[in-house]
């Protein structure tokens, strides 16, 4: 084999190298979008559905609104109403964000400064859902009751099993809350890493 030969052959099979590691390196890349965006999945079937629920609440207590007969159960009503539609509606935005950062395009710092921005937005999010969710037994109860019993509690005593009612349901509120933002801390983190595995 002569010399233009040997370098036409090292050429081609250079050239076919070269090739392959592109096509490697653009299935490592769309592997790990997929699982990227995988790693919001089942989260934001969690919300949706949280949604829809919240949703569906909040229709009920707007044809029914008629029925909160005092100012404070109208302001009740409305910050009953602004709970339900406006918090999960801002998370399942967020979490739309985040999910589709198009991590094969746009620099890596790029990716990783848009991911942070949005996952803090997330998890403040969340804390402020939990904060307001604890707030807004104080203003959720009084509708409900007002809706479907046609009680104002702002006008009876409770009785004491109502009490205890109330402590276990503030104490299993306080443990779903916990569960539920670990598991965004925990999504959060791993989505994280794998975009930090691309650097």
């Amino acid at each position: 084999m002569e010399l233009e030969e040997l370098q036409s052959a090292w050429t081609q099979l250079s050239n076919e190298l070269n090739h392959q590691k592109k096509l490697t390196n653009k299935i490592i890349l769309d592997m790990t979008k997929q699982k990227y965006q995988n790693t919001f999945t089942t989260i934001t079937k969690y919300e949706t559905i949280g949604a829809f629920v919240c949703f569906a609440i909040a229709l009920f207590v707007l044809l029914n609104f008629g029925k909160l007969d005092t100012w404070y159960l109208q302001v009740c009503g409305v910050l009953t109403l602004s709970f339900l539609i406006v918090l999960p509606a801002m998370v399942l935005t967020t979490l739309k964000r985040i999910k589709n950062i198009d991590i094969l395009n746009g620099s890596y710092k790029d990716n990783l400064k848009h991911y942070l921005k949005t996952k803090n937005r997330l998890l403040k999010l969340q804390q402020v859902g939990i904060a307001i969710g604890f707030m807004g037994l104080f203003f959720i109860v009084p509708v409900t009751s007002k809706i479907i019993s046609n009680k104002n509690v702002f006008l009876t005593s409770l009785k004491t099993e109502q009490y205890v009612l109330f402590a276990i349901t503030m104490v299993a509120m306080v443990f779903f809350c916990k569960w539920a933002y670990n598991g965004y801390l925990k999504v959060t983190r791993s989505a994280q890493e794998l975009l930090q595995d691309l650097e």
